[in-house]
């Protein structure tokens, strides 16, 4: 990652913020080939902190739909930049129950045979398990269903 992708992705989130009459700075890192912004929260109240975030993680969601879409535009797929927004660790936890059911889902697919449904997930939940799951040599998943009623299905290679 290279400041021609951090720097632009850091000022379009903390000009956002600015606009929201958030006054916060966005520390930028990579984890896992992936720019994460890390909104600090150290002058931040709790209820900006939940406002930003969201009922199940959504607030983030949806920056984060916002600055991949905006800052991506135009780019050929080679050459985007796959951005994170992260606020007082909420991806980090989630991502770790995210692990947990995916694990787990797939030890009862592999038990029974029968594949299984997850539901209400965000599309950004889907795609964390169809990659946390896509190296499996015998289990595979993949998605169902139209908005807001999408599910991710997990189930035996045939």
């Amino acid at each position: 990652m290279d400041q021609t992708q951090i720097d632009p992705a850091k000022a379009w989130l903390e000009q956002l913020l600015k606009l929201g009459g958030i006054s916060s700075n966005v520390v930028p890192s990579e984890v896992e080939e992936a720019c994460w912004l890390t909104i600090e929260d150290t002058s931040l109240t709790p209820e900006q902190i939940a406002k930003l975030i969201g009922a199940n993680g959504e607030g983030l969601d949806a920056m984060q739909y916002l600055i991949n879409t905006i800052l991506n535009l135009g780019k050929e797929e080679g050459a985007r930049t796959a951005y994170t927004v992260e606020l007082n660790g909420y991806r980090s936890r989630r991502y770790q129950e995210l692990r947990a059911l995916a694990e787990n889902t797939a030890t009862q697919v592999r038990q029974t045979g029968i594949e299984l449904e997850i539901k209400s997930l965000s599309s950004v939940e889907r795609r964390l398990i169809h990659n946390i799951l896509k190296d499996s040599e015998d289990i595979e998943t993949y998605s169902q269903g139209t908005e807001p009623d999408r599910r991710l299905v997990i189930k035996m290679k045939s």
